[in-house]
C-alpha cells in the first residue's frame, strides 16, 4: 500500500513537469520556425510593411499570443523569444486587429519605419484636415483597407454632419464628397440617410480603386457596417460580388453618384468652398475627400508610351486573348494582373521588375508566380527596365543586355504619385512619417 502510493504521488509531481516539458518543447520549437520565417523575410528584402502596422512594446509584451489569434491575415505575427514580433511585415496590411486584442496595450499602429517614410496628409481624430472644411478619409490617409476605410467614410459624414450651420442659400450644399471608392460611398449612404445637400463625384467609374483591381480578386474577409442598410456579412468576397452588392444598395437606397466627374480645383470663399469639376462648379459648406494614394499613374517616361496599347491598370483579362502581353511592375498589382492574363488562352505573357525579387508582394502572389513560370505561363524578368514600345514590340534592358519582344499590349503597375501637390494648393499640411501614429 505504501509502494502504492508512493507511486501515485510521483505520478502527482511527474505530470505537471511532464506537461511542462512538452508545452516548453512545442513553444520552442514553434519560436524557432518564426524566427526563420524573419530572417527569410530580411533576407527577400520583405522586411518593410506597406502601410499601417503595429510596433510591440516588448516591455509590456507578455506573450500571450491574443494579437498572433486576432490578426486575420496568416503569420504576420509571431512570438520569438517570449515575445510578439512582426515576423512578415510585408504581409500586413493595417486591419489594427492584434492592437485590439492586445490586454496590456503593448502594440501602437504606426506609419512608415525608420528607414522608409510613408506620406501622410495632417488629419484630426474627426477626420478634419487643417483646412477647416476639408476633410480626408479612406487610402488618401493612409486607411488602404477597405473595412477600414468605409468605417472611417461613415465616421466622417458623421462629424461633418455634427459642424453643419443653417443656411438658407438653397444652391449651397452641405457637403461634396470626392471619390466613390470604400470611403465615398459610404459617406455617401450616411449623407443620404441622414438627408443633407451633397453631392458625390468619381472621376472613373462607381467603385472607385474597388473597380480597378484584377477579377475575380478577393477584396473583404469580414462583416461591414453601412448606413441605411446596416451591418453585412461578407466573408471571402470577390471585386465581382462586391461591386455587385454595392450596385443593388445604390439602387435601392436612391443615392446618387456622378461618375466621369473629374475634380479641377477647390477654393475657398465665404461660406465654404466653390469646387469646380470638369462638370460644372458647386458651392458647398465643406469638401471630403475620399481619393486613392495612387493619384496619377506613375510613367515610365520612355519612347511609345503614349501609344493607344499602353495601360495603367488591368479591368478584363479576357481583352487580352490570344495576345503578347507585358507587364510591368513587382506589386500585388502587377503580379496579380499577370497571373489573370495568363490564365486566357493563347497569351503569352512577360513580366518585367526593376528590382531582383518581388519585395512588395503578398507572399501568395510570389508563389502562383513561381508556380506559372515552373508552368511556361509567364516569363520573368528581373533586374530589367523598359527601352522603347513600338506597334509590335518591346524593347527591354536586362542586364546590360537589349532584348526585343513581341508585343500587342503592354500593362504598367508602378504605382502612382500621391497627389501631394494637389493637396498642398488646398493648404493641407504633409507629413512624411517614419515610424509614428
Amino acid at each position: 500500500m505504501d509502494d502504492l502510493s508512493q507511486y501515485l504521488k510521483l505520478i502527482y509531481y511527474l505530470f505537471p513537469l511532464l506537461f511542462i516539458l512538452v508545452y516548453w518543447k512545442i513553444t520552442t520549437k514553434k519560436q524557432h520556425s518564426n524566427r526563420q520565417q524573419l530572417e527569410t523575410a530580411k533576407a527577400e528584402g520583405l522586411s518593410e510593411p506597406a502601410s499601417l502596422h503595429p510596433v510591440i512594446d516588448e516591455t509590456k509584451c507578455l506573450a500571450c499570443k491574443a494579437c498572433v489569434s486576432a490578426c486575420p491575415e496568416d503569420k504576420v505575427l509571431g512570438i520569438i523569444d517570449n515575445k510578439a514580433q512582426l515576423i512578415n511585415a510585408s504581409h500586413c496590411i493595417g486591419h489594427g486587429a492584434c492592437q485590439q486584442a492586445c490586454p496590456f496595450h503593448a502594440i501602437t499602429l504606426v506609419f512608415g519605419t525608420a528607414t522608409r517614410g510613408v506620406d501622410i496628409p495632417f488629419v484630426e481624430p474627426n477626420f478634419e484636415t487643417n483646412v477647416p472644411g476639408i476633410y480626408i478619409a479612406g487610402e488618401l490617409g493612409g486607411m488602404g483597407l477597405i473595412k477600414n476605410a468605409i468605417e472611417q467614410g461613415r465616421q466622417a459624414a458623421q462629424n461633418i454632419i455634427k459642424s453643419l450651420s443653417k443656411s438658407k442659400n438653397e444652391s449651397l450644399l452641405d457637403v461634396i464628397i470626392v471619390g466613390a471608392g470604400p470611403a465615398g460611398f459610404s459617406a455617401t449612404l450616411t449623407a443620404h440617410e441622414k438627408n443633407i445637400r451633397y453631392r458625390t463625384i468619381e472621376q472613373e467609374s462607381f467603385g472607385g480603386t474597388v473597380y480597378k483591381f484584377p477579377r475575380g480578386k478577393i477584396v473583404m474577409t469580414s462583416p461591414v457596417n453601412l448606413s441605411i442598410v446596416g451591418k453585412q456579412k461578407l466573408k471571402e468576397t470577390t471585386k465581382e460580388a462586391l461591386l455587385s452588392f454595392w450596385e443593388r444598395v445604390k439602387t435601392d437606397t436612391g443615392v446618387k453618384i456622378h461618375t466621369s466627374e473629374v475634380l479641377e480645383s477647390v477654393d475657398q470663399i465665404s461660406q465654404g468652398f466653390k469646387v469646380k469639376t470638369n462638370k460644372g462648379e458647386y458651392q458647398s459648406q465643406n469638401v471630403l475627400l475620399c481619393l486613392g494614394r495612387r493619384g496619377t499613374p506613375r510613367k515610365l517616361g520612355v519612347p511609345g508610351e503614349d501609344l493607344s496599347k499602353v495601360v495603367y491598370q488591368l479591368i478584363d483579362p479576357e481583352q487580352f486573348l490570344n495576345k503578347h502581353v507585358l507587364v510591368v511592375g513587382g506589386g500585388d498589382s502587377a503580379l496579380e494582373a499577370a497571373l489573370s492574363i495568363a490564365e486566357q488562352p493563347g497569351t503569352t505573357v512577360t513580366l518585367s521588375y526593376r528590382s531582383g525579387a518581388f519585395s512588395r508582394a503578398k507572399p501568395k502572389n510570389r508563389e502562383r508566380i513561381e508556380q506559372a513560370e515552373k508552368n511556361d505561363k509567364i516569363t520573368v524578368l528581373f533586374n530589367s527596365n523598359v527601352k522603347e514600345i513600338t506597334d509590335s514590340e518591346v524593347t527591354i534592358n536586362k542586364d546590360g543586355e537589349s532584348i526585343s519582344i513581341p508585343n500587342n499590349d503592354v500593362i504598367i503597375s508602378a504605382g502612382g504619385i500621391l497627389p501631394t501637390g494637389f493637396l498642398k494648393t488646398l493648404g493641407i499640411e504633409i507629413e512624411t512619417k517614419h515610424g509614428k501614429a
